[in-house]
């Protein structure tokens, strides 16, 4: 009995293995397929519909880039977020005096979305080793002048083919960049809903 638990756990594993590897290459296409879109960096502050709300197409920030390729594999991060800050308002950051969830910006900040990935998927390593971080994975950096930043890791490698490239928005738009290590690493995630 205990070698057919063993079999069938082993299965599963495999199972989930490729079902977690499918999905991250289909996040890892649609954050690449977000480059071909011309966007200018925008943070201003948008009134937006809930659920499934957006910016204007043409402008976005870097959270706005991983919302957005997580909405074309039909997760919306806006509501899930919101509803768990509605339920748990307390477990999230307090850095702009906000007294009650807001569904127009709440998603769009960084720091509410790694506490969301750390509560809802998985942390993983902040080393700076090129191999532990893979296409479909979440990674959060801090930039210079404490600004909070995030991006998507990719599957087309660097030029010299040792580590993955970012599709992010750092202020030129969404692009696919060999920055993984450019800046302090924050936060790594992976989010399968």
């Amino acid at each position: 009995m205990k070698k057919y638990f063993s079999v069938f756990a082993v299965i599963l594993l495999i199972f989930f293995g490729k079902a977690q590897n499918t999905f991250a290459l289909k996040l890892s296409n649609a954050a690449i397929s977000l480059t071909r879109n011309k966007v200018t960096y925008d943070p201003a502050y948008f009134v937006i519909k809930y659920p499934n709300g957006d910016v204007p197409a043409d402008k976005g920030v870097c959270t706005d880039v991983v919302i957005r390729a997580y909405r074309k594999l039909g997760i919306d991060l806006q509501k899930e977020v919101h509803e768990d800050m509605a339920k748990n308002f307390s477990k999230y950051p307090k850095t702009w005096g906000l007294k009650q969830p807001d569904t127009n910006i709440d998603h769009r900040r960084v720091p509410n979305l790694r506490v969301f990935f750390a509560k809802f998927g998985k942390s993983k390593s902040t080393e700076t080793r090129p191999e532990l971080y893979v296409p479909g994975d979440i990674v959060t950096w801090m930039l210079p002048g404490n600004l909070t930043h995030i991006g998507i890791v990719v599957n087309k490698k660097s030029a010299d083919g040792k580590r993955y490239l970012i599709v992010h928005n750092i202020g030129k738009g969404q692009v696919m960049e060999d920055c993984l290590f450019k800046f302090k690493i924050t936060g790594h995630y992976q989010y399968q809903k």
